[in-house]
């Protein structure tokens, strides 16, 4: 078991709150670490150190900034181990995708700076003949950050990355049970030469969260999570500028003419990675009645090669979910989908015998009403609901009638119909013929208008615009 401290200001401090957080392996149950409970005062000390050195930080140029982003990836890279071994420890997942998040939270950084120094402004018409009128953009100023438990350094990073290459400073709130890898990378940032204050690290519950939103130093909220929690967020940020990316309920839609082994290995990827706690995991599979059978038989077979257990070890693929909350919330979706006369074809419950109780068997549940709380609710657990719809025209009605639309998937292998479900589902992104898991760090990824899934885009140039405002010059002569 280590102490970790905060870090504010460009150095690592216990702060000035009393008593501390401990830190549990889901794994195992182990005292992993301690970290201190910030008070306002540490969070006043945080957002000052920002704004000063924000003021600074935009001054400088574009390719400097990006030449201390490309710095901080090469430190990063330096601790990909240790820093994939933390994320294990407190959060669950297996060791192979926890090294894949911390290749790519690298990778970010290079993206970003990269991708910053060509962020242009434009020139336009005046109706005056003796103006001239162009655009630029400007850092917005200092941000703060409130990132989730499930990818805790590579959700921090989605911010920071393009938040620092645009010109901004940072206040990052982590949950409290998931802190240590983003205080431990905060060795890299100093290694890198940031200057102090543009990045601080106040791990913590609601009530530093609810005080970080609230402080009239804070220009900006950028936010990962639940869209409970991104609805209480917005309600007290009020004007300040924000980047919400809520929950997510995932339909992977089987059409009739699907290759039904590729979908049946999408949906089960897609509820076993990171064991379902993803907010584009696969919730809901909508399959088309005519290849129902067939495509239960092969989720079952592609059902095989889930493996629960530990997650360092390398035949893995399955580690126990993060905490109680979620794993009782899947024991209220399994009971509620049974009631309602739904078929547990496999798993459906804790798996007895291992270091806590946190260990969840691979679930599949079959003839799943469309009203079920497996159904309507994100499940954030590794469970493949399966529905099914009589029509292509009822297979994107029930996939429409859900208020959570993030990110979709349609199994089809018609061009055209692929195309009339892109256009029509009401998610921010459809993925066709893979996963609703698929990821690249390269794409715009956010929700859709008129769901609860928030607003704006992480990923790509599209970060780097949110980050920063369009400023307007016109020139008389």
């Amino acid at each position: 078991m280590t102490h970790h401290q905060l870090f504010i200001a460009g150095a690592f401090v216990d702060g000035t709150g009393s008593g501390t957080y401990e830190v549990h392996s889901p794994a195992t149950g182990e005292l992993v670490g301690t970290v201190p409970v910030p008070s306002t005062a540490d969070l006043a000390e945080a957002v000052r150190a920002a704004n000063e050195a924000q003021a600074k930080w935009a001054r400088l140029t574009v390719w400097e900034r990006a030449a201390v982003c490309h710095r901080i990836a090469d430190e990063l890279q330096e601790r990909i181990e240790e820093l994939a071994y933390l994320t294990v420890m407190e959060q669950g997942k297996p060791l192979s995708e926890a090294l894949v998040d911390m290749e790519e939270t690298a990778l970010l950084f290079r993206l970003q700076a990269d991708d910053a120094t060509r962020v242009y402004g434009e020139t336009m018409p005046s109706l005056s003949a003796n103006k001239r009128m162009f655009t630029t953009y400007r850092p917005v100023g200092t941000w703060g950050i409130i990132t989730p438990w499930n990818f805790p350094l590579h959700s921090v990073v989605e911010f920071v990355a393009p938040g620092l290459a645009m010109g901004n400073a940072l206040v990052v709130k982590p949950p409290a049970n998931t802190p240590l890898s983003v205080l431990k990378a905060m060795e890299a940032f100093v290694a890198a030469g940031l200057p102090d204050g543009l990045v601080s690290v106040l791990p913590g519950d609601g009530t530093i969260g609810e005080a970080l939103v609230r402080h009239p130093g804070i220009d900006a909220i950028g936010f990962i999570g639940s869209s409970t929690t991104g609805e209480r967020i917005q309600a007290a940020a009020g004007l300040k500028r924000s980047i919400m990316e809520c929950s997510g309920n995932g339909p992977l839609i089987v059409l009739a003419d699907a290759d039904l082994d590729a979908a049946a290995k999408a949906a089960v990827y897609g509820a076993h990675f990171l064991a379902g706690q993803v907010c584009c995991a696969t919730e809901r599979v909508i399959v088309h009645r005519d290849v129902h059978d067939g495509f239960v038989a092969a989720v079952l077979r592609a059902a095989e090669v889930v493996v629960l257990g530990d997650p360092f070890d390398p035949a893995v693929n399955l580690g126990p979910l993060n905490n109680e909350g979620v794993a009782a919330k899947m024991d209220r979706h399994v009971a509620d989908a049974r009631a309602r006369g739904a078929k547990v074809l496999t798993g459906g419950g804790r798996r007895a015998g291992m270091p806590t109780d946190l260990y969840y068997e691979f679930t599949v549940i079959d003839d799943v009403p469309v009203d079920s709380l497996v159904s309507r609710e994100e499940s954030f657990g590794p469970v493949v609901p399966i529905i099914t719809g009589v029509d292509d025209d009822d297979l994107l009605r029930i996939a429409n009638d859900d208020e959570l639309g993030l990110q979709g998937a349609v199994f089809t292998k018609d061009m055209g119909t692929a195309f009339r479900f892109f256009e029509e589902m009401a998610v921010g992104q459809v993925i066709v013929n893979d996963s609703t898991c698929y990821w690249d760090a390269n794409m715009p990824f956010g929700g859709a208008g008129g769901r609860r899934t928030g607003w704006g885009r992480m990923g790509s140039k599209h970060t780097l615009h949110a980050m920063a405002d369009v400023r307007t010059a016109v020139f008389g002569f």
